[in-house]
């Protein structure tokens, strides 16, 4: 089997640049990386993808949502996640089940007992070896997100970032309490800084937990 190395954050911590930032370190040092993301990963996921984080569904009901997200985590772990691993390769992933957790539990204040069973479900018996959990200020990775979406061309993402700062406040605190629960599992790096301070914390972690030093 591979290793599946998640990385979670609230929205504009730089997950998606240091998860390719480390992609292209453990490439270099020979290893085989796969990298995806969620939701999506996958042309079905995708289109799942497309309706989950359209501005222009924002009336959606969050028990859908939820839904949504496992349907789309089901098709991606089935068609990438699971297939990869069995291969003996590296998954780097984008968030995983404890956004879910994060933003539908904490965030929305849906049912644990509910996600859990959800995720149980739509994983397979796939389970993160390692968890990045890039933390900042919900005023930080707000102003950073509006950055990148503003300079993107094509479909603007942002159904998430136009939710109340109070709702980020509350999935900012519930990433925090899932790596104090998982200490073994999570590596809590502190995102404030330069992009190349981050990914030297990042680097020099995750390598001690892959080579156990």
């Amino acid at each position: 089997m591979g290793c599946f190395i998640t990385f979670e954050g609230i929205e504009g911590c730089g997950k998606t640049t240091q998860l390719r930032l480390l992609a292209g370190h453990l490439e270099q040092r020979g290893l085989t990386v796969q990298v995806t993301r969620e939701p999506g990963g996958c042309p079905i996921a995708d289109q799942v993808r497309s309706i989950l984080l359209d501005a222009a569904n924002r009336t959606m009901e969050p028990m859908a949502e939820l839904f949504l997200y496992a349907a789309a985590r089901a098709q991606h772990v089935a068609e990438i996640i699971k297939p990869a691993l069995e291969a003996g390769i590296i998954v780097l992933c984008d968030r995983f089940t404890d956004a879910t957790i994060a933003y539908q539990g904490y965030g929305r204040g849906l049912s644990q007992p509910v996600i859990t069973e959800l995720n149980r479900l739509a994983t397979h018996g796939v389970s993160p070896d390692m968890t990045v959990l890039l933390d900042c200020p919900v005023e930080t990775g707000l102003e950073r997100a509006f950055a990148r979406i503003n300079n993107t061309r094509g479909a603007r993402e942002e159904r998430f970032e136009l939710e109340a700062a109070e709702f980020h406040l509350r999935v900012r605190d519930g990433y925090l309490q899932l790596a104090r629960q998982d200490p073994d599992r999570f590596i809590v790096v502190n995102a404030a800084g330069s992009v190349a301070e981050v990914e030297k914390a990042v680097r020099t972690a995750v390598l001690a937990r892959l080579t156990g030093a």
